[in-house]
């Protein structure tokens, strides 16, 4: 699989997310689709780390490993963000009966 397939597979899976973050009212889709958009920038943090930096094996071992180790932290923020997402939904739920993005303003009060 060449660099750009890789990058046109990693803005599909953003473009997606971002429609789906930006047309959705139900907070369960939304968080889906931020889960989406984090995927394709970790592809392209991933692919480019693979297909960009093999010339700097001899240099540094460390600046090779450099698209993976930012995909980690990008996955342990999206757990974290979820694990807050989902807190705040249960929350939403128990008070309006609803998860609909359109009733978030009465959680104010």
């Amino acid at each position: 699989m060449s660099l750009e397939s890789m990058l046109i597979v990693a803005a599909i899976l953003f473009c997606i997310g971002l429609y789906g973050a930006l047309a959705r009212s139900n907070v369960i889709a939304v968080l889906m689709s931020i889960e989406l958009m984090f995927n394709g920038v970790n592809l392209t943090f991933v692919a480019l780390s693979r297909y960009v930096v093999p010339q700097a094996i001899q240099d540094n071992i460390a600046s090779v490993l450099t698209g993976q180790v930012f995909a980690v932290f990008i996955i342990t923020v999206a757990a974290a963000e979820i694990a807050l997402g989902l807190g705040i939904v249960f929350a939403m739920y128990r008070s309006t009966e609803t998860v609909n993005l359109t009733e978030a303003a009465q959680l104010r009060y």
